[in-house]
C-alpha cells in the first residue's frame, strides 16, 4: 500500500498521544524517511524550493520543506519542538544560542538523507543547502507553525528581529531564480 498524506499526518496525530510525543513523533518520522522513494511518491517531484503546508492544527503542523540548492537561511527559533525527517539531498544547521547583544554559534549538523533531527522548544539554527540538488524534508512541529510570534536574526550581525515569512518566501524565490538560471543552459 502507498504512503499518503493523510496517513503521514494520523501517524503523527497519534504520536501526540504518547508520554513524550516528541520522541515518539520522532520514530514515526524516522520509519516515514527510510523509505525516501515512498515519501517522494506520496509528496510528488521536487522541481522548486519552498515549503508546503500538509497540516496545520493547535498541536500539530507537518510541513513539506524543499531546500533549493544554494538557499542559506538566516538563524531562527521555532519556539516549539520540532521533527525533521530528511529523504533527499542534504540540510547542513548550524546551532546558536543567545549571548548578550545577540547569538554566538553552537554547532553544527549535517542532515543526510534518511535520518532525523529533534529540535527542542528553545532551539535556534540556521539552514544551508550547498549541495547542488535540493534538500527534501518532512518537518512536523509540536504546534501551529503559523500562529507563533518567533524570531529570526541577521545573518552577519545576529540582529534579532520578528520572524517575517515574506521574507523567507523571497529568499527562497531567489534562490529558486538563481537555480533555474544555472540550469537552463546544462
Amino acid at each position: 500500500m502507498a504512503l499518503v498524506v493523510e496517513e503521514i499526518v494520523a501517524r503523527c496525530q497519534e504520536a501526540l498521544n504518547e508520554d513524550t510525543p516528541v520522541l515518539a513523533v520522532r520514530d514515526v518520522v524516522s520509519g516515514i524517511v527510510s523509505d525516501g522513494r515512498g515519501l517522494e511518491h506520496a509528496l510528488g517531484p521536487v522541481s522548486r524550493g519552498g515549503i508546503t503546508t500538509l497540516h496545520k492544527a493547535a498541536d500539530l503542523t507537518v510541513l513539506h520543506v524543499a531546500w533549493t540548492p544554494g538557499i542559506s537561511l538566516y538563524p531562527h527559533d521555532h519556539r516549539m519542538w520540532a521533527v525533521i525527517g530528511m529523504y533527499g539531498g542534504q540540510e547542513d544547521n548550524a546551532f546558536f544560542r543567545r549571548v548578550p547583544g545577540g547569538l554566538e554559534r553552537a554547532g553544527g549538523r549535517e542532515l543526510p538523507a534518511g535520518e532525523v533531527l529533534v529540535l527542542g522548544d528553545d532551539a535556534i539554527h540556521s539552514v544551508a543547502n550547498s549541495r547542488k540538488d535540493f534538500a527534501v524534508a518532512l518537518h512536523v512541529y509540536g504546534g501551529d507553525f503559523f500562529s507563533v510570534a518567533r524570531s529570526e536574526w541577521d545573518l552577519e550581525t545576529y540582529e534579532e528581529r520578528p520572524r517575517d515569512l515574506e521574507r523567507t518566501q523571497r529568499l527562497f524565490d531567489e534562490a529558486n531564480a538563481r537555480w533555474l538560471e544555472s540550469t537552463e543552459g546544462a
